[in-house]
């Protein structure tokens, strides 16, 4: 591929959001094929301006330039599929961080619910 500067953030976007980062690479494990899948986002930005900065009578250079640009990915697991003995099942990924928050959430509702239950028997 030949790269310019002008097309890095093309090509380095195209490399992060090819098919590899959405299935990872499959193996073999106790006969089983194992093919990891992951969701994955993308975005980037440009710009470049000119123009002057102020004219010579003014004290400026009379002259202007700029530009810049990024590119972020999120990728994250969310299962894997698993082939054996032509089965292909589905097996979702697990994410404590949701668990745990949403255990949070309920335990916080149940707080509420009994502080006013408590508060309407004692009426």
């Amino acid at each position: 591929m030949d790269e310019t500067p002008a097309t890095r953030p093309i090509d380095a976007a195209g490399d992060a959001l090819h098919v590899r980062r959405v299935f990872g690479e499959a193996y073999e494990a106790g006969g089983t094929l194992v093919i990891p899948v992951a969701r994955v986002v993308g975005g980037s930005g440009m710009g470049y301006g000119t123009g002057a900065l102020g004219s010579p009578e003014q004290g400026g250079t009379g002259e202007g330039s700029g530009g810049g640009g990024g590119f972020g990915v999120h990728a994250k697991a969310v299962g894997v599929y698993t082939v054996r003995d032509g089965v292909v099942r589905w097996h979702p990924a697990l994410d404590l961080n949701q668990v745990i928050l949403g255990g949070q959430v309920v335990g916080a509702i149940a707080v509420l619910a009994l502080a006013r239950a408590l508060r309407a028997r004692r009426r």
